[in-house]
């Protein structure tokens, strides 16, 4: 065979603010399958809940790029560094010193935000989002835009756009109602509620929740933290929802005594890469063509026009909630919301010395 041509779009980089490897593909013995792998993409800002930078974001439109190029690679497994968290959304921190107010800075790097998630839904290969924490905001959209997504059962899923001074537009508002109905839909991109696992996979949002804590036995268990009973007492679906009360005193207790141990959660990672290689390979890509036709008909319609719109409220609603997040105490992040509608009632117009009013102290 002739020398192979490579279609990569930089070779060999050298990643720093996220990390990649090529994993063996093992099969369902957890034994390495011979030239053949994956691909594993991990945001690596622990310590910020794996928000993205900028610096990020470009790494890891390069990654997908490598990833979906590589003829060895089965599928793409998307995940993070740590077990707090998946990814967040943006880096609030960077949002609010340099890009509030900065609304022409603000669309270039929607521009590399847009071209990640549309490099991930074109990506050559499968791609499963190994969500081993929180899936917030901007976080819930990238994994959203993935094919798979299989979680910790102590995962939450959820946005926060309107509590913070942004909207969905980074493709929740095109994909979230394709997952889980409008209404619920609604609910999630409007409330900014913070939704279980448990409760996740049972609207259909994700494929499947794998436990992660561990008993002083050695033993997994489900998050104590979330109701298994199907309804309340008014008839509401209470299945998946947060306990309260006496009884999340009492899941603190039991999650005090338990370690957490995420070697089931990539089993079942592994697991489902192996059954996709069990697939004809070019007729596996053109079924996840043919599906991600419908996010990819909601996003390319709206993701340019939503570019523009978010970069412009960088002038507004999104300098005062990002800085209100960045500078704001601990517990003390949100805007007074009350208080903004009423001076915005009165007609007063959106100044420097508004801003400065609303930023809790």
């Amino acid at each position: 065979m002739g020398d192979l041509r490579n279609h990569t779009l930089v070779d060999d980089f050298d990643y720093k603010e996220i990390i990649v490897e090529k994993r063996p593909l093992l099969d369902f013995a957890g034994n390495p399958v011979e030239g053949l792998c994956n691909h594993w993409i991990f945001l690596n800002n622990p310590q910020q809940f794996n928000s993205y930078t900028t610096a990020a974001v470009k790494e890891i439109i390069l990654a997908f790029r490598a990833a979906s190029c590589d003829r060895s690679a089965v599928a793409v497994v998307f995940t993070a560094v740590g077990d707090k968290a998946f990814c967040t959304g943006g880096n609030t921190k960077e949002y609010a010193e340099y890009y509030a107010g900065n609304p022409q800075e603000y669309k270039q790097y929607m521009r590399l935000f847009n071209d990640m998630v549309t490099n991930i839904l074109t990506c050559d290969k499968p791609v499963i989002n190994r969500v081993n924490g929180m899936r917030i905001a901007g976080g819930q959209e990238i994994g959203m835009a993935c094919d798979f997504s299989i979680a910790s059962d102590l995962a939450r899923f959820g946005q926060s756009g309107p509590k913070h001074g942004s909207a969905p537009e980074g493709g929740s508002t095109d994909f979230l109602h394709l997952f889980i109905g409008m209404s619920k839909a609604v609910e999630s991109l409007t409330l900014c509620q913070h939704w279980s696992a448990h409760y996740s996979v049972s609207l259909g949002l994700i494929n499947k929740i794998v436990p992660v804590l561990k008993n002083k036995q050695g033993e997994y268990i489900s998050n104590p933290f979330v109701s298994t009973e199907p309804f309340d007492d008014w008839g509401n679906p209470a299945y998946g929802s947060y306990k309260t009360g006496e009884e999340k005193t009492r899941a603190k207790e039991i999650v005090a005594e338990c370690s957490t141990d995420l070697s089931a959660l990539d089993k079942a990672v592994d697991q489902m890469a192996f059954e996709l290689a069990l697939t004809m390979p070019e007729c596996l890509t053109k079924t996840l063509e043919s599906i991600r036709k419908k996010k990819l008909e909601h996003w390319q319609k709206n993701s340019e026009t939503n570019r523009s719109w978010l970069a412009l409220n960088m002038m507004t609603e999104a300098k005062l909630g990002f800085r209100a997040f960045n500078e704001g105490p601990k517990g003390k992040r949100e805007i007074d919301f009350i208080q903004l509608r009423r001076e915005l009632a009165k007609g007063r117009p959106w100044t420097a010395e508004l801003i400065e009013e609303l930023i809790p102290r």
